[in-house]
Order: structure tokens, then C-alpha cells, then sequence
């Protein structure tokens, strides 16, 4: 039998993850920027599903082996800065002063469903959220399946707000950059925090 007692330390340790600043969050608030909060829903919902699966992985235990095996660490940090740069450059590309009156992009595309989901495998924030809580916050006296699935549904419920806060949090800040110099200092300051995101990869 599960408590709430049992499951509040993992709620909380996935509260913490997903509300704090990380490239999901401000790949978020660029894509509320520039396309508005109902272009970015696919967006925010590839989020959980990718990471559900990384999480999944990670509690079965191939998460682990695949970090500790020196050729695929460096391979997956690779990946991670090649397509943490190829973003920021779509950012620079689609978003630095192209917005229309109503602060939306009309000719840019937001991240689709999948591949937000496959971008947590390149998110490294993602990996250490999902191999902290696959080896501390699997909740104890279930059978191994029943265990996992109650831990990825307890992190993907408490993860879904908080990145629907800071999609909300950027398409209401695009009211406020009507004016372009505005737009372009802010918009450059996502490109900047996306670039030190697949630089710090390596840190």
C-alpha cells in the first residue's frame, strides 16, 4: 500500500527539477514568445512522454549502463551539444526579430510533439532528473513494473504544470516586447542561455 506519505520526497525532488531553470524550460518560454502558448501545447506535451521513456529506461536500469560506459557517455554529450546548438541556431533564425504585431511567429515552426519527446535523450538536466529518481524515489513494496509506472506517472503529473507555467510565463512576456529593441535583447538572451545549456554539458 502506497501512502501520500511515501510518495511526497519524490513529488517534491520532481517539483524542484521541473520548475527550476533548464533547457526545457527555456526552450518553453522562447516558444511562448515567438509562437504563443497554443502553438507550443505539443510542444509541452512531447516533454513528458520523452521523458517518461527515459525514465522508464533509467529504473530498468539501462539508463545507468549506458552512462557508465565511457564511448556512450561521450557520445550522448556529443549529441547533446551538436543539437543543443542546432536549436539555439533555430532560435536566432526564427525568433530575433521576427514577430508580428500580436507578438506571435507566423512563419516559424514550434518544436513538434516528437521532437520534444526525442530531445530529452540530448537534455542533460533530463538525465540527472531521471537517474536520481530511478535509483532513490522508486517507491518500495511493489512489484518492479507496478513500481516504475507509479513513479513515472507521479513525476510526468508534477512535471506537466511547471513546464505549462513557463510556456504561460513566455507568452505573456511577448506582450511586453512589442517594442523590437526589447524583443531583440530578450530573444538574444535565449540563444545565449541555450548555447551555455550545450556548453555546460561538458562541466
Amino acid at each position: 500500500m502506497i501512502t501520500l506519505a511515501a510518495l511526497l520526497p519524490g513529488a517534491t525532488y520532481a517539483f524542484v527539477s521541473s520548475v527550476t531553470p533548464g533547457p526545457n524550460n527555456i526552450l518553453l518560454t522562447a516558444s511562448g514568445i515567438s509562437y504563443g502558448f497554443k502553438r507550443t501545447v505539443p510542444h509541452m506535451l512531447g516533454i513528458p512522454f520523452g521523458f517518461a521513456v527515459l525514465l522508464t529506461l533509467c529504473a530498468l536500469g539501462v539508463g545507468a549502463l549506458i552512462v557508465n560506459v565511457p564511448a556512450a557517455e561521450i557520445g550522448l554529450k556529443i549529441f547533446g551539444t551538436i543539437y543543443m546548438l542546432w536549436l539555439a541556431w533555430q532560435l536566432r533564425k526564427n525568433s530575433i526579430g521576427k514577430t508580428d504585431q500580436a507578438g506571435a511567429n507566423p512563419d516559424g515552426r514550434p518544436m513538434t510533439f516528437m521532437q520534444a519527446a526525442m530531445f530529452q535523450f540530448a537534455n542533460p538536466k533530463a538525465w540527472v532528473f531521471a537517474l536520481t529518481g530511478a535509483s532513490v524515489y522508486v517507491p518500495e513494496g511493489l512489484s518492479l513494473p507496478l513500481a516504475i509506472f507509479v513513479l513515472v506517472l507521479l513525476f510526468c503529473a508534477v512535471m506537466l504544470p511547471c513546464i505549462v507555467l513557463w510556456a504561460g510565463m513566455g507568452s505573456t512576456v511577448k506582450y511586453y516586447l512589442q517594442n523590437p529593441k526589447l524583443e531583440r535583447i530578450f530573444s538574444t538572451l535565449i540563444v545565449i542561455l541555450t548555447i551555455y545549456a550545450a556548453v555546460a554539458i561538458w562541466l
